[in-house]
C-alpha cells in the first residue's frame, strides 16, 4: 500500500469501527462538509470523536475545517477528540498544521501512529494472567475502570464507559486480564472492513512493564481472527504501544494527532 493508502486505511475504520461503538453509547454519528462527528457526549471521552472526511486535504480547507470542527466540540457538554491522520493532508497543510491548529482555538493532547499488518497470532499464555471474555456487567465495569485509570481519567467516566452494553458482550471480542483474581489489562478486537480493529487496549499504571498489555493484546487479536476470519488488523497506537504492536507483526504508517480545545486564559 502506499502512505495515503494506508492513511485512508486507517481513517476509514476509525469510521467504520468508532460509529458502531459511539452508537451503542447513545451517541449520533454525522458528516457535515469534510467533518465525521461521532459523538456520545460522554464522560468516556473516547466515545466523543471527530475526524476529517477528504483526502490530500489543502491548508487553506484544514484551517476551514478545524476551525468548524472547535466549534463543534464546543457547544458540546463533554471533551473529546479531533483526529487528524497526517497523511491525507497536502504537503502544504502538513507545513502549516500547527499553526491552523493554534488558530483553531486547538492544541495537541498527544499524537500517535497508524499501524496495520497480516498477522497469525497464536493462543497466547502469560504465567500470572487468567484471561476471560467480557461477558457480564462486572466484567464490562472492570473493562471500563482499567481504561479509565490507565488514561486518567474520573472512576465515574470508566463506569459510564460500557455499561449496560449487549455489543460488548457478543460482537466485541473484549478480553480482560486478571491477576490473583484482579482485572489488570484488557484489549478487544472488532471486525472491521475485511479486518479486524484493535480496540481500548489498557493496563493498570501499577502493572506495566510486566508483559501484560502485550499478553491481552495477542489474546483479543487470536480470538477476534479466529472468529472472524480475518487476518488482517488495524490499530492505532500511543508511542507507548508502537513497539508492542511491532513485535506483534504491525507496521506503523500515518502519523495521527489528538486535538482537544486549548485552555482559554
Amino acid at each position: 500500500m502506499s502512505s495515503l493508502e494506508e492513511a485512508l486505511e486507517s481513517r476509514d475504520h476509525l469510521v467504520a469501527v468508532w460509529s458502531a461503538l459511539v452508537r451503542d453509547r447513545g451517541g449520533r454519528v454525522s458528516t457535515d462538509d469534510g467533518i465525521v462527528h461521532m459523538w456520545a457526549d460522554s464522560t468516556f471521552g473516547f466515545w466523543n470523536t471527530v475526524t476529517l472526511a477528504g483526502a490530500d486535504i489543502s491548508a487553506d480547507a484544514l484551517g476551514e475545517q478545524l476551525a468548524r470542527a472547535a466549534s463543534f466540540m464546543r457547544a458540546r457538554s463533554e471533551s473529546g477528540y479531533l483526529w487528524v491522520f497526517e497523511d491525507l493532508l497536502s504537503s502544504q497543510a502538513k507545513a502549516s498544521l500547527a499553526q491552523r491548529v493554534a488558530e483553531a482555538g486547538l492544541e495537541v493532547a498527544f499524537s500517535g501512529r497508524g499501524m496495520a499488518g497480516d498477522l497469525s497470532v497464536p493462543e497466547p499464555c502469560h504465567p500470572d494472567l487468567e484471561f476471560r471474555r467480557v461477558e457480564s456487567e462486572e466484567h464490562l465495569a472492570a473493562y471500563g475502570d482499567v481504561n479509565a485509570r490507565a488514561y486518567g481519567m474520573t472512576p465515574e467516566a470508566g463506569m459510564a464507559a460500557l455499561a449496560g452494553s449487549e455489543l460488548w458482550r457478543g460482537d466485541v471480542h473484549a478480553y480482560l486480564g486478571y491477576r490473583d483474581g484482579r482485572p489488570v489489562t484488557c484489549a478487544a478486537t472488532v471486525a472491521g472492513p475485511g479486518s479486524i480493529f484493535l480496540a481500548l487496549v489498557a493496563t493498570l499504571p501499577e502493572e506495566m512493564r510486566k508483559g501484560y498489555g502485550e499478553a491481552v493484546t495477542r489474546k483479543a487479536i487470536h480470538e477476534g481472527a479466529r472468529r472472524s476470519g480475518h487476518r488482517r488488523l488495524v490499530l492505532h497506537a500511543t508511542p507507548a504501544g508502537q513497539p508492542v504492536y511491532e513485535r506483534i507483526g504491525c507496521r506503523a504508517n500515518t502519523a495521527i494527532h489528538f486535538l482537544q480545545l486549548a485552555a482559554r486564559s
